[in-house]
């Protein structure tokens, strides 16, 4: 049995970047697998004592665990699983101490974004919630952090997480009609208590094509930032919504799912960029490659590179197919001027960015802070140095490993991205 978000989509992407010659204008570092403490700073002991133990061999077993945790057809047992989930976890916090430790200002984790996991159950093809454990870094430095998603379907885990805190605000653009998974992220889904009008969803139809989207996530985002005042920014990245995905229902190009990456990327603000969902596999790749591009400064080529998967992107081997026109759009103007307003609406009741100096603080703020006064004073003589120059760092690598390939081999991959379960 294979891992349904086919990671094989992120040996694809690597050898994109790689060929593009991307690796130049970045550090590229080999991810740390999370340890068990880490991950239980939001998961519970006895959901991670279950991921630890059960296996494809020994499942039988596990029968009343499988309903306790309500495991489904959608988070099967595969093999690795649980290394798997310390590597994609490992990568997004340490990337997120990055950013804390002010080494970068940009930090990217596509192997990560996995928003759909909770606290006591796996869910929707995520089994550890990597992006809840990197905002939880984030906050022990950082006064608010704003998570932004743009897959296909709800950031609904995320959104549980941070539901009655006023120092995260979760913004999700996704599919909603009370059906499609998660069936979560209602426009009048809040936020609770102290986040109440912290959790903002925007609920689209259907078939919405490039500009609808960039106009609609531009304004939204707009007025987001200039009322929150975000310290640091997290982006999920699933490439779900994009044309002509297994599991999508919208008609963005790579371009315009590109365009909020640059948009996000524009405000100058420390930047997590993580991945998430996206089920046909050549086309996240190819989404990815050019995210690392906007996230890199560099205009990509259409043409693609050679590389030893090159059939993968036939018959037109462009960075840019095709991807609009599957299914009519259903979002009419006045639809999405009615989300806007709402939205829009929303954000007059923050009345401003909150202050968290009288917010409880996470119970390990002073330790984790003299720790990383310890780590910046160490690395403040290297900032104004070509961070490139700098090859001590512990974990640094010249070109990417694929340390995430979680599958059989090559063939496993269908060669159009086919899930299998």
């Amino acid at each position: 049995m294979v891992h349904p978000m086919k990671p094989h989509r992120l040996t694809l992407t690597n050898h994109l970047v790689l060929n593009y010659g991307l690796e130049k204008y970045m550090d590229v570092y080999a991810p740390r697998r999370a340890t068990e403490e880490e991950i239980l700073a939001f998961h519970s002991e006895d959901y991670i004592d279950f991921l630890k133990r059960v296996t494809p061999d020994n499942v039988q077993r596990f029968q009343e665990e499988f309903t306790q945790f309500n495991m489904g057809d959608d988070c099967p047992i595969f093999d690795g699983m649980w290394d798997f989930c310390r590597l994609y976890s490992g990568a997004s916090i340490e990337a997120a101490r990055k950013l804390i430790s002010g080494t970068t200002d940009i930090a990217i984790n596509w192997t990560g974004g996995l928003h759909h996991a909770k606290k006591f159950e796996p869910s929707g093809f995520c089994y550890v919630n990597d992006i809840v454990l990197a905002i939880l870094q984030l906050l022990r430095y950082y006064p608010r952090v704003l998570y932004v998603d743009i897959d296909i379907h709800h950031g609904d885990g995320v959104q549980e997480a941070f539901y009655s805190t006023d120092r995260v605000m979760t913004v999700s653009f996704h599919k909603y009609n009370g059906d499609f998974f998660p069936g979560t992220g209602a426009i009048d889904e809040l936020g609770s208590n102290l986040g109440k009008y912290y959790t903002v969803n925007v609920p689209l139809q259907d078939g919405i094509d490039d500009q609808s989207y960039i106009q609609l996530f531009k304004r939204i985002m707009a007025a987001v930032v200039e009322t929150f005042k975000p310290s640091a920014i997290v982006l999920q990245c699933g490439a779900d919504s994009l044309g002509l995905d297994r599991l999508g229902v919208f008609n963005l190009s790579i371009a315009a799912h590109g365009e909020c990456v640059r948009f996000m990327r524009s405000f100058k603000i420390p930047l997590l960029v993580l991945g998430g969902g996206g089920y046909t596999i050549r086309n996240v790749a190819r989404c990815w490659t050019h995210e690392t591009g906007i996230v890199c400064g560099v205009k990509l080529p259409n043409t693609l590179p050679e590389t030893v998967y090159k059939e993968y992107f036939a018959p037109d081997y462009r960075l840019h197919p095709v991807l609009t026109g599957k299914v009519a759009n259903q979002n009419s103007k006045q639809y999405l001027r009615a989300v806007e307003w709402k939205v829009l609406d929303q954000l007059r009741y923050l009345k401003g960015a909150p202050s968290v100096q009288m917010q409880e603080i996470p119970p390990d703020i002073q330790g984790f802070l003299d720790e990383e006064t310890g780590r910046i004073k160490d690395q403040e003589s290297d900032r104004n140095r070509d961070r490139r120059q700098d090859r001590s760092t512990s974990g640094y690598v010249r070109s990417a490993s694929n340390v995430c390939e979680f599958f059989d081999d090559d063939l496993d991959q269908d060669q159009d991205g086919d899930i299998d379960v």
